[in-house]
């Protein structure tokens, strides 16, 4: 079957790999993803980037006020700019980017953010989820295939939002931002690790529970939006790892630097019938 919108650098290493994971099954397997432009879509109807989860919440005054959204976006415009820049080396931008989310965490304790507010959220602000994204949740359920959600997003408002559209079954994860909240419910601390969108590859899962579900299961799909998502299984000791990158935006400057990092590339914000179909050939 011919795929729109899919690249594939070395078809024949590909090839061996996939005919590899098939031939090992489903026990043998599990996913790790990214959540957010990677499990939702990269952009919208109109072409504006699709919200993350976080930034759900810094859209609406209603939810932290108005000053909390001021300062949010001040961060955002000190930061984001690091973070995309192809200048800057690797080590500080990545010191910057934990520097960000400790600023961002203080706001929101600053500002109240609590059990009650990610509950507004969830209910208010729906996700724009990746057309076949909810056919692959499905389908690794079906299968018994763990599937790790790996995100910088503030963990509890995740897992709210799995909940609320029956995604949070018992085959799927999340490793993610959690916070410490007191009696009233208000986010007092964030836990370690603290996970950002440069460190992920410095996040072990085995000093998570799951990692009992999944140290057997040797081959790994893994589906990322950044380069950096690339790596998220460092450390772990795979036989097999297929890395399936989807690249939104700015296709024509990053495509090269894609492509290098990831097996299979699916550009213009694509849909998930590759790797759905991927996942219908292991039994």
């Amino acid at each position: 079957m011919k795929y729109k919108d899919v690249v594939i650098q070395y078809p024949k290493a590909f090839e061996e790999k996939k005919k590899r994971i098939i031939n090992a099954g489903s026990k043998n397997l599990h996913v790790l993803s990214d959540f957010d432009r990677t499990i939702t879509s990269g952009t919208t109807p109109e072409g504006k980037r699709t919200e993350t989860v976080i930034s759900k919440l810094r859209s609406d005054p209603k939810y932290l006020g108005e000053e909390y959204l001021k300062k949010a976006h001040e961060l955002f415009d000190i930061y984001h700019p690091i973070e995309i820049s192809t200048e800057i080396p690797f080590e500080e931008k990545k010191a910057k980017m934990y520097e960000w989310w400790m600023r961002h965490f203080d706001l929101l304790v600053k500002y109240k953010f609590n059990k009650q507010v990610i509950k507004k959220v969830v209910e208010e602000k729906p996700l724009r989820f990746r057309k076949g994204a909810l056919e692959f949740i499905s389908l690794l359920y079906s299968k018994d295939i763990p599937l790790i959600f790996m995100s910088a997003a503030p963990g509890d408002l995740l897992i709210e939002y799995l909940k609320k559209n029956h995604l949070l079954t018992p085959n799927v994860h999340v490793i993610s931002n959690r916070y410490e909240y007191d009696e009233k419910g208000n986010a007092v601390r964030i836990l370690e690790p603290i996970i950002h969108v440069l460190n992920k590859s410095e996040v072990s899962l085995k000093d998570f529970p799951l990692y009992e579900q999944i140290k057997n299961r040797k081959n790994i799909i893994l589906l990322g939006d950044d380069v950096s998502d690339a790596e998220m299984a460092e450390g772990f000791d795979y036989n097999d790892i297929i890395r399936i990158g989807f690249l939104n935006e700015n296709i024509k400057e990053r495509l090269n630097t894609f492509k290098d990092k990831f097996d299979v590339v699916i550009l213009n914000d694509g849909n998930m019938d590759f790797v759905n179909d991927l996942i219908k050939e292991i039994k």
